[in-house]
């Protein structure tokens, strides 16, 4: 009997833990107002992922996040002399953006050069002219470059560093970016934009009635 007794307990006591866990998760996707948006999972939430940034735009001025960030941006990592994945990548980018644009909505798209030794302002702005009219393009000291790719969780590495046609190694993802909010979600290489498109309309729409967005 007193076995079984120890047995009952020992079940009650983890059944009212999983009855804790359970409210507590409840309880944090109701505190977020965009888990109905929400198709990716981020170790130890989304407010790990970005971070305030001081860099230099296409135009050769000095801007922070809070400069660039001031509507729904899509961030990504790149450089220009990336002969086929920054390109493709960037033109899905801008259109997904263009498919948002259809639906009403604004957004910008933003290439950070992970190559700030070859993307002079110049260069980047010659891209960005030709991926989407509202494209910014920013760059900065190899310093600068290096804290905003690790507040993103980014990953690059120059194959031969000093060779002026080496290629640089990088992660692919975009990140859904909101004024006052920050990070919100990233979507893969695979992402098709109208899929994107969809998605960051959800997090636009959350992000505007939770009074973020006024």
């Amino acid at each position: 009997m007193k076995t079984a007794t120890i047995a009952f307990a020992a079940s009650a006591v983890v059944i009212l833990g999983l009855g804790a866990t359970w409210l507590s998760i409840s309880a944090r996707q109701s505190e977020d107002v965009f888990a109905k948006c929400r198709s990716s999972v981020v170790a130890g939430g989304a407010g790990q992922i970005g971070g305030p940034f001081t860099l230099t735009d296409e135009n050769g001025r000095e801007v922070t996040d809070k400069d660039v960030i001031t509507e729904p941006s899509l961030l990504y990592f790149g450089y220009t002399y990336c002969p086929d994945v920054c390109p493709l990548d960037n033109a899905r980018n801008a259109n997904a953006i263009e498919q948002l644009e259809a639906k009403g909505y604004s957004a910008t798209p933003i290439f950070i050069s992970v190559d700030p030794a070859r993307d002079t302002p110049e260069v980047l702005r010659e891209f960005t002219d030709i991926m989407h009219p509202k494209m910014i393009g920013l760059t900065g000291t190899p310093e600068q470059i290096s804290k905003v790719s690790k507040e993103y969780r980014t990953y690059y590495k120059v194959q031969n560093p000093g060779d002026p046609y080496t290629l640089i190694d990088h992660s692919t993802q975009s990140y859904l970016v909101l004024p006052k909010v920050g990070f919100v979600e990233y979507f893969n290489r695979d992402a098709k934009p109208e899929q994107m498109a969809d998605r960051m309309a959800c997090f636009i729409d959350a992000w505007k009635s939770s009074g973020s967005g006024n």
